[in-house]
């Protein structure tokens, strides 16, 4: 199998590293309409999904869950459920993106080597994905998936179009992002100390002037942000044979 031969590859070339998980749930859901973290695809949270796909994975040794600070209790109690034996601490994330994944970082244990920090909003990401971008960041220290734009981009300026924008140097980036510890750990601690805005936990590491490597991500590693997002999830589910019977 293709993911069987990813690992391999893996042993062959170095020992397996020791990774966490952070996954981050500290969103407020705004454009869902309700909080997307509990809306089930077939059955199961969206945000158990995620971290069912972490601990499903033999390269992650560890998964810290970030969630706010309102559900921390209820949070971890759905957890409980769902014996996630993984799973060590469910914390309180803070009020921007850099906040959240500097908290979750830090609860990591000391034996860490790399840290992937994944949007729990990201319910279908594959084991092959994990272990991939796991594998980019052992040899680049920093790795995230990029999906490249398939549509052609333009830039507009009131109202008018002003430019082109070569598609080729553009993709639209994923989680999980899994880095060397010590360098998120650091980026992570910049980005907050000088409250510099961050989308997503690549940009602290960039902003270090760190190359960041890019692998290729997923189509389907969808992240739920609209209802219409969680049909699609859905049939996607269906047509992996993981729906309902």
């Amino acid at each position: 199998m293709e993911l069987n031969k990813i690992l391999n590859r893996f042993r062959r070339n170095t020992k397996i590293p020791h990774c966490a998980a952070v996954i981050l749930a500290a969103g407020s859901s705004t454009r869902m309409g309700t909080d997307k973290m509990l809306l089930e695809l077939e059955g199961i949270p969206v945000m158990i999904r995620s971290l069912q796909a972490f601990e499903a994975n033999e390269l992650v040794d560890e998964i810290i869950l970030v969630t706010r600070r309102d559900k921390v209790e209820q949070t971890a109690e759905l957890c409980r459920q769902y014996e996630l034996k993984k799973l060590s601490h469910v914390i309180a994330g803070g009020a921007t993106r850099a906040e959240s994944s500097l908290a979750g970082v830090s609860a990591v244990g000391k034996k860490t080597e790399y840290i992937a920090i994944h949007d729990a909003a990201r319910p279908l990401v594959s084991q092959k994905l994990i272990t991939e971008t796991l594998y980019g960041a052992r040899d680049y220290h920093a790795a995230v998936p990029v999906i490249p734009s398939a549509d052609t981009l333009r830039f507009i300026e009131n109202g008018f179009i002003t430019g082109m924008v070569d598609r080729e140097c553009i993709g639209r980036i994923q989680t999980p992002q899994i880095f060397d510890a010590d360098l998120i750990k650091g980026a992570l601690t910049v980005a907050v100390t000088k409250q510099i805005p961050i989308t997503d936990d690549s940009s602290a590491v960039a902003l270090t002037g760190f190359q960041v490597r890019a692998v290729e991500g997923d189509s389907n590693n969808l992240k739920m942000t609209t209802p219409e997002d969680i049909i699609l999830a859905e049939a996607i589910l269906k047509e992996r044979g993981e729906g309902k019977q």
